[in-house]
């Protein structure tokens, strides 16, 4: 039953609000808890409503107009997380509406299509929905156009001899993994169409970390987010070879990494470490973070103690080689207090107990090496980071600069004529041209200096102008007596 009508997954400010004019949610149908849906009313066989070739006589009373779009959207959450509560299908498509009357009445309505059923009832009597076989035929044509994974068919199985549902049982974990998707979609935080469910991560070894929840939403400020929630069923030390685990497929190249590159790093795997982010295998499955450092990791606990989760929190910490951001390799690292993330996975810390209650866009996150509880973006962000670094770097290279500039001036030579300083140029003459001055004129500056130079040229122009002259004509008497003689000879 896929609509016409155009989607616009990735704008939930769009939806409109409930016009169901209840204000109080309708009351679940009437199950014994932990048994299945159905099971009670059952004579034996299958239902005819679970077979898909079957008509239906009883349609909705609603108009199909006003109801498709809402219809399509639970058959998309039903196809990503595969089973729900009514309350979770509520958060992950309507979170504008008051209650989730409006939701179970559109369950129903798909159920009356036979593209969804009641898998089994919780123990607070909440119902858990799965699709049925058409259900999941359609959710696919809804999904795989847009690149996104279809969860598994959840199908009925009986057993043979006493006939009863097998399978029905609703893991606490996966509830808890649904929930948090829901709190995180009701605060913005994402979309039902950018989450994704036990996504794998493959390691050079072969094993697959798959993160139980994976978060894509940039227009909250957060491009991707791995999600792992942990009800305690888990040692600390396992959360802690999990964040290894990230950070060990945070450092893998891409395969189309350049040969060069590739050669470097089997030679020296420490080099990774100077090889952009661009060029490993993280940044061809999520898009870049906006922040430093690898894929941000999240940890959601869940049904467990402050104490269990404070004793978690502690040993997660003590792992800082993975998380923990390193000092700037610089030339003023005295002056440089921001820190470098680059090669760190940041990892949030919060409780789904928190989220449910104070919601996921308020302060109840916590990133590890921090101290108190912040919004997830703030969180994420790095202020003592790149950022803070080149101001700092910036900053000590101008002091460093006066700094220099200063002392050349205090080592600038004074004129012992004048008492003049010396100019840049008079005083790169005397020290890089020394030999070609004479050591008389060295405490000259440079005024002084052509002075002496002018004077030199007159005193030598003079004397060449001298010795350049003829002689005077001498009038002695004996010159006269020489002329005389001559004369006067024959």
């Amino acid at each position: 039953m896929a609509s016409t009508e155009p989607e616009q997954p990735f704008d939930p400010a769009g939806q409109a609000p409930s016009v169901d004019p209840s204000i109080t949610p309708s009351a679940p149908r009437a199950r014994r808890p932990d048994v299945s849906a159905g099971q009670a009313r059952r004579t034996g066989g299958r239902r005819s409503a679970d077979i898909p070739h079957v008509d239906v006589a009883r349609r909705p009373t609603h108009r199909k107009n006003s109801t498709e779009p809402r219809r399509r959207e639970l058959l998309q959450a039903l196809g990503i997380f595969q089973r729900a509560t009514p309350d979770q299908l509520w958060k992950l498509t309507r979170p504008g509406n008051q209650h989730d009357k409006l939701t179970r009445d559109n369950l129903l309505d798909l159920e009356d299509h036979h593209l969804v059923r009641i898998e089994t009832v919780r123990g607070d009597q909440r119902q858990v929905w799965v699709l049925t076989k058409r259900g999941h035929d359609e959710a696919k044509l809804l999904l795989e156009p847009k690149g996104i994974r279809v969860s598994a068919l959840r199908e009925k199985k009986y057993d043979p001899v006493t006939g009863k549902l097998l399978g029905t049982g609703y893991g606490e974990h996966a509830a808890a993994v649904t929930s948090t998707a829901a709190e995180l979609h009701q605060a913005g935080i994402g979309h039902r169409l950018g989450f994704q469910t036990e996504i794998g991560h493959r390691l050079a070894d072969g094993y697959v970390q798959r993160a139980d929840l994976v978060v894509r939403a940039p227009q909250a400020g957060v491009p991707v987010l791995l999600v792992e929630v942990d009800r305690r069923s888990e040692d600390a030390h396992d959360l802690v070879t999990k964040l290894r685990r990230y950070w060990e497929w945070g450092r893998q190249l891409a395969k189309d990494a350049d040969k060069r590159t590739v050669d470097l790093v089997r030679s020296r795997p420490d080099a990774i470490e100077r090889v952009d982010h661009e060029q490993r295998l993280w940044r061809r499955v999520y898009p870049p973070t906006g922040r430093e450092g690898l894929a941000p990791l999240a940890f959601v606990f869940a049904d467990t103690t402050e104490t269990k989760v404070a004793h978690t929190v502690a040993v997660l910490e003590e792992a800082g080689r993975y998380w923990a951001p390193r000092r700037y390799d610089s030339l003023y690292e005295k002056a440089i207090t921001a820190r470098d993330y680059r090669q760190a996975v940041p990892v949030v810390v919060t409780t789904l107990e928190q989220l449910q209650e104070h919601g996921a866009g308020a302060a109840v996150w916590r990133r590890l090496g921090r101290t108190g509880e912040q919004t997830l973006t703030d969180a994420l962000d790095n202020p003592d980071g790149h950022t803070l670094y080149r101001a700092q770097e910036a900053r000590a290279d101008a002091d460093d600069k006066r700094r220099r500039a200063a002392e050349r001036e205090a080592q600038r030579p004074v004129c012992r004529r004048c008492g003049r300083k010396f100019s840049d140029e008079r005083w790169e003459e005397n020290t890089v041209h020394r030999t070609a001055v004479k050591a008389g004129d060295r405490s000259a500056c440079g005024p002084c200096r052509v002075d002496d130079v002018a004077r030199q040229e007159a005193a030598a122009e003079a004397a060449r102008l001298e010795a350049a002259a003829p002689p005077e004509p001498q009038d002695g008497p004996e010159a006269k007596r020489g002329r005389g003689w001559l004369r006067r000879r024959p």
